[in-house]
C-alpha cells in the first residue's frame, strides 16, 4: 500500500479564476463596463485573513458557511481552502456541463478525493479518470444492470425481516432505538451477502469498525488545524492501522468466496435464488468479468481495490439514507400515515418483492425526497484540466471546482418550499418543468455511482419492509438532529426513535423469486419510469 499523501502546503497558491491587477468596483458577476464581452469576474467569498484563507468558517460550519454564500452570491463563487482556490457551483446547467457535457476538460485529481484514496486506491470512486477508469467502469457495469439487480431483491427483504424478528425480543413498544447502529449492521449484512453469497459476519463486523474509526479520522480534516496526513501524529496511526484492518477484511471476504465450495456454489446464475451461499454474487461476476475491447479481465490488485470501493460506498451511503428517511418519516407522522396506507393496500401483510416497487410509487417518492433533503454523497470535486467557460465566467486550467448537492438541492429557484420535506414534489406533474439537472443524488455523467439502482432498489424495499411492520415517534424532549457532514452526510449523534409494532402488521420470510423480476436489461426505473437520461447514463460512457 502505497503511503498516505502530505497535505497541500498552507503557504497561499495563485488563484487562477482571480483577476490580475488593480480592478474597477462593480457588482460581483458583472463585465466590466470597458471590457465588452469580456469574461465575468467570478465573486470571492468574504475571506478570512490568514494562510488558510476561509477555512475557519469552512471546517466550523461547513454546511452554513455554504448556504450564507450561496444566498449572497448565488450560481458561482470562490474561496480559499488551504491556500488553494476553490471555485463553487450551485447552478444546475454550470454543473452539468463539468460533468457531462465537458467532463473530458475535468478530473479528480483533487484534494477531496486526494484525501480519500489511500483509503480506496484505484478503485471507482477515487479513480482520477481516464482509460484505467473507463476499463473498469465497462467491465463492472453489467454486474449493476437493473435485471441482475433484481435477483438480490429478496435477500434484501430476507435480511431487513431478520432484523425485525430480532427486535421483537430486543425492544419493547416504544423503548428507543439507535437506528444508525441498526441499519448500520443491515447495510452490512445486506452488501456481504451480496456481494459475497457466503456468510462473513464476524469480519463484517471488523470492517465495519476499521472503516468507522477511518471515517471519523478524515472526516476532521476540515474540522480544525490538521497536520499533514505524513506527520506520524497518534491519529494518523490509527488511520494506518485501521486502513490495514480494512485491507485485511477485504482479502478475507474474496479469500473465502474463491474456495472451491464457495466458488461452484456462486458460478450458476440461478442456482438457489440468491440464498446465502447459494446463486449469484457480485464478487463472481466481478471475477469473471471480461473488457470488450481488450479481452482481459481484473488483477487482484485492481478486484481488491474494487469491492473495497463497492463495500464503503454501499454500506456508508445506505446507511445514513435509511438514518434519514425514518427520523424525516418520525417527524412527519402524517407521511407516515400515507405510507402505511399504500404499503397496507397493495401488500396485503405479504413481505415485499421486486414486482411491487413499481407498485408503490409513494414509497419511491419518500426515497428520492430524502435522498433530496439529505443525499448522502453531498460533495463532488473536480480539477479543470484545461480552460473552460460557464456562464460567462472563465474557468482556468487547474482550478479545484466544488460542488455541494445537498446546497443545490436546496436552491429555491428550483424548489418550492426547499426546507419541507414534500414527497409529492416527485409526482410528474410537479416535476416537468423542474430543471432536470438540479437533482443529483448519484452524481451524473460517466462518474454517476455505479450503483445507483441498486441503492434506489435496497432504500426502497427496506423502507416497504420495516413500515409495513413498526411504526417510530420521537422521544420526548429530543432536540433536532442536524447533519454532521463527514466524507459523506451523517444524521449528527445518530437517530434515536421509539420503535412501536404496528397493530395486526405481519411479515417475515419472503416468498421464493418467481422469475420475473419487474425489468427489463434497460434502464427503466422500478416504478416504470424512464431510467437515467442518455446523458447522464453510466453506461453511455463505457
Amino acid at each position: 500500500m502505497s503511503g498516505l499523501p502530505p497535505r497541500p502546503s498552507p503557504q497561499s497558491a495563485p488563484d487562477p479564476a482571480a483577476a490580475t491587477g488593480p480592478q474597477p468596483s462593480r457588482a460581483p458577476g458583472t463585465a466590466a463596463a470597458d471590457e465588452p464581452g469580456a469574461p465575468r469576474a467570478i465573486p470571492v467569498a468574504r475571506p478570512v485573513k490568514g494562510p488558510d484563507g476561509s477555512r475557519p468558517r469552512f471546517s466550523s460550519d461547513q454546511i452554513g458557511f455554504l448556504e450564507r454564500a450561496a444566498a449572497e452570491y448565488g450560481d458561482i463563487f470562490r474561496f480559499r481552502l488551504f491556500g488553494m482556490p476553490v471555485i463553487v457551483l450551485n447552478n444546475p446547467d454550470h454543473i452539468h456541463q463539468v460533468l457531462v457535457g465537458n467532463r473530458h476538460k475535468y478530473d479528480k485529481e483533487v484534494l477531496l478525493y486526494k484525501l480519500v484514496r489511500p483509503v480506496l486506491r484505484n478503485g471507482l470512486i477515487t479513480n482520477p479518470g481516464g482509460e484505467l477508469y473507463m476499463r473498469q467502469r465497462r467491465m463492472m457495469q453489467p454486474a449493476f444492470r437493473p435485471a441482475v439487480v433484481a435477483r438480490f431483491a429478496d435477500g434484501m427483504t430476507d435480511e431487513t425481516n431478520s432484523m425485525l424478528d430480532r427486535w421483537r425480543d430486543r425492544y419493547r413498544p416504544g423503548q428507543v432505538a439507535d437506528l444508525s447502529a441498526e441499519f448500520s449492521e443491515l447495510t452490512l449484512h445486506i452488501v456481504t451477502r451480496t456481494l459475497f453469497s457466503a456468510q462473513v459476519g464476524e469480519t463484517a463486523r471488523r470492517f465495519a469498525e476499521a472503516f468507522t474509526e477511518t471515517n471519523d479520522i478524515l472526516g476532521r480534516f476540515f474540522r480544525f488545524p490538521f497536520p499533514p496526513l505524513s506527520v506520524p501524529t497518534p491519529a494518523h496511526r490509527r488511520l494506518r492501522r485501521a486502513i490495514r484492518r480494512m485491507d485485511d477484511c477485504v482479502s478475507a471476504f474474496i479469500e473465502r468466496s474463491s474456495t472451491p465450495a464457495n466458488a461452484a456454489d456462486s458460478a450458476v446464475p440461478d442456482a438457489g435464488a440468491g440464498k446465502p451461499g447459494h446463486g449469484i454474487d457480485l464478487l463472481h461476476l466481478l471475477m469473471n468479468a471480461v473488457d470488450e475491447e481488450d479481452g482481459g479481465g481484473m488483477d487482484f490488485e485492481q478486484l481488491h481495490h474494487e469491492v473495497l470501493n463497492i463495500v464503503v460506498g454501499a454500506y456508508e451511503t445506505t446507511t445514513n439514507a435509511m438514518a434519514w428517511a425514518f427520523q424525516v418519516l418520525a417527524e412527519r407522522p402524517d407521511i407516515e400515515a400515507r405510507l402505511h396506507e399504500e404499503i397496507d393496500t397493495v401488500l396485503d401483510g405479504r413481505p415485499p418483492g421486486m414486482d411491487d416497487l413499481r407498485r408503490t410509487p409513494y414509497a419511491r417518492r419518500v426515497v428520492e425526497e430524502t435522498l433530496r433533503m439529505y443525499s448522502p454523497a453531498w460533495q463532488f470535486m473536480r480539477r479543470a484540466r484545461e480552460e473552460d467557460m460557464l456562464g460567462g465566467h472563465r474557468i482556468p486550467a487547474g482550478s479545484n471546482i466544488y460542488i455541494n448537492s445537498y446546497i443545490l438541492h436546496r436552491r429555491p429557484e428550483y424548489w418550492e418550499d426547499p426546507d419541507v420535506f414534500d414527497p409529492d414534489r416527485f409526482t410528474p406533474e410537479r416535476s416537468k418543468d423542474r430543471n432536470r439537472h438540479a437533482y443529483m443524488p448519484f452524481g451524473a455523467g460517466e462518474r454517476i455511482c455505479i450503483g445507483q439502482h441498486f441503492a434506489l432498489v435496497e432504500l426502497q424495499l427496506v423502507l416497504l419492509a420495516i413500515a409495513q411492520r413498526y411504526r417510530f415517534t420521537l422521544p420526548p424532549g429530543q432536540p433536532p438532529v442536524r447533519p454532521r457532514p463527514l466524507t459523506t452526510l451523517h444524521p449528527g449523534g445518530g437517530v434515536h426513535l421509539e420503535v412501536r409494532p404496528r397493530s395486526g402488521a405481519t411479515g417475515g420470510t419472503p416468498p421464493a423469486h418467481d422469475g420475473h423480476d419487474g425489468h427489463g436489461d434497460g434502464g427503466e426505473g422500478q416504478d416504470g419510469r424512464p431510467g437515467p437520461e442518455p446523458d447522464t447514463d453510466p453506461r453511455s460512457a463505457s
